[in-house]
């Protein structure tokens, strides 16, 4: 059976951070970045080449195998930064509704800069996607 292709890896945050050209985006990606560390109480850690995770949860697929993988995490995408988010809980579509600025897929959240949202509720649904992994994780 193949492993993921995204894994924990030893490479530093900070050295990725300092790569990103845009020094807004990099501005943004290190508030978001503090943003799920308070809301993991995990440090960040990177996930191959470009994803930025917090904490680590198990996952199971369809098929019964199991698999680490990150609570939340983010990931500064040419067009957008994009945020790992649970895709479903209670307050979600409120959240969203009143977030700003943004687009989305089942689980993620893309947003181009922290201007174009409402922080306090970014700030929300960051911590309730993140409670929301953590109560699925302990039942």
């Amino acid at each position: 059976m193949a492993e993921p292709k995204t894994r924990p890896t030893a490479s530093s945050v900070n050295a990725f951070f300092a790569r990103i050209k845009d020094e807004e985006v990099r501005q943004d990606c290190r508030v978001i970045a503090d943003m799920m560390a308070r809301a993991t109480k995990a440090p960040p850690k990177m996930w191959g080449s470009a994803i930025v995770g917090f904490g680590t949860r198990t996952v199971q697929y369809a098929n019964g195998r199991e698999a680490d993988w990150m609570i939340t995490a983010l990931s500064p995408r040419k067009q957008n930064i994009v945020l790992y988010l649970s895709g479903a809980f209670p307050e979600r579509d409120t959240l969203l509704k009143a977030l700003g600025r943004h687009s989305c897929g089942k689980g993620c959240v893309y947003i181009k800069r922290l201007s174009d949202v409402h922080l306090p509720t970014l700030r929300k649904l960051v911590h309730a996607s993140v409670k929301h992994t953590m109560q699925k994780e302990t039942r």
